[in-house]
């Protein structure tokens, strides 16, 4: 047993499914004030989140991530208690084992043995801990870092716990994700008879073309980084189940994963041009769930890659694939943020687990970073 598995064991226990956070900040809090962190806990709706800072010097390094978990599913098809962390095969099966309690556990005890060696580092070190990512992300990190922002309290470089690796412990960074842009647009026609097309227009046909434009549309080139933004329809919908009747309207749902290469901005310009080019009597909202974010090859990439060497052997790789993450929000006040932690290959399914023998080299990839940064 080592001290950052016993502390992952504890988070594990607790029963956190999104947004409760059911003590985990708590069981942090205690731990982080006894080596001199300041505590401030920051509730908003009906999520908790955490905020401990040790030091007021620059830079300041802070490690983000989530103590909410996403719901167990049919407890029977596990092969034990999802919430009661079990040791199997040299492997930790729990729910959050590997999204991402491990990589919390791991940030305390890495701040641990770094304050132990470096009693006065040069810098400041935080955690960002919230219980609202895996749900509606609306009253954790993004709230946490518009009240720092307000006080002016911003961060030189962040790590986020996220599972980013794919094979071994180390071969993945994040450093940057996608934005996501999602359209719901009603195309209006002319409902009527099937037999008397002459007296109705159908929307389906009339926004055919269109769909065909904007599908097969180059929307940017990508970059060193980032792979070309996508448009893709998630869902259409039109006529009213009987198949006599040509619809009044169509309504589609779509979405683009877009790079830095463009803006929400430009995006949507070039979107309205194409539906106006065909001549579409059309309603369009928007919805922006996450911007796009970069951290090039620099200070805080540089020191991930050297941690990770050390301890691993590994070249990592950098990659900016995957969904959104709560770095979307922290890229607001940090300029350098980067997500690494264990392996993603059981993330959110059922016997979702982290292979022991990575426990501890994860602690020691962050407090080498620490090392890296602050000495």
């Amino acid at each position: 047993m080592t001290a950052t598995l016993d502390l992952a064991k504890a988070l594990l226990s607790l029963r956190s499914v999104t947004p409760d956070d059911n003590g985990c900040q708590d069981l942090l809090a205690d731990r982080l004030q006894k080596l001199g962190f300041q505590i401030e806990k920051l509730r908003f709706g009906p999520v908790d989140n955490l905020w401990a800072r040790w030091g007021e010097a620059r830079p300041l390094v802070c490690f983000a991530g989530h103590t909410d978990v996403v719901p167990s599913g049919p407890v029977e098809k596990w092969g034990s208690d999802p919430f009661t962390p079990a040791i199997r095969d040299g492997k930790l099966y729990a729910r959050g084992a590997a999204d991402m309690k491990t990589s919390i556990a791991a940030f305390v005890t890495a701040a641990e043995r770094f304050l132990a060696e470096h009693p006065q580092p040069k810098g400041s070190i935080a955690l960002l801990i919230t219980s609202d990512e895996e749900g509606d992300a609306i009253d954790g990190t993004e709230k946490v870092v518009r009240a720092l922002q307000a006080r002016n309290e911003g961060m030189d470089y962040c790590i986020v716990g996220e599972p980013t690796c794919v094979a071994k412990l180390g071969d993945t960074l994040k450093n940057g994700r996608r934005g996501s842009l999602s359209g719901s647009l009603t195309v209006k026609g002319i409902q009527g008879h099937i037999a008397y097309p002459h007296l109705a227009k159908n929307p389906i046909h009339l926004a055919a073309p269109a769909i065909a434009e904007l599908a097969a549309a180059t929307w940017d080139q990508g970059n060193d980084y980032f792979p070309p933004t996508t448009w893709q329809i998630s869902n259409i919908h039109g006529g009213t189940g009987a198949t006599n009747v040509i619809p009044g309207e169509v309504k589609i749902e779509f979405n683009f994963r877009f790079s830095t290469a463009s803006t929400q901005e430009s995006l949507q310009q070039k979107v309205h041009a194409i539906l106006d080019k065909h001549g579409l009597d059309y309603d369009l909202e928007w919805s922006l769930t996450g911007k796009p974010y970069l951290t090039p090859k620099g200070t805080l990439v540089d020191a991930l890659s050297d941690a990770i060497r050390r301890v691993t052997g590994l070249e990592t790789e950098l990659s900016t694939s995957g969904g959104t993450s709560d770095g979307r929000f922290i890229a607001d006040i940090c300029p350098q943020v980067v997500e690494i932690g264990p392996l993603n290959a059981t993330i959110h399914k059922i016997d979702e687990h982290i292979d022991v023998a990575d426990i501890e080299p994860l602690s020691e990839i962050y407090r080498q970073t620490l090392v890296n940064l602050l000495t």
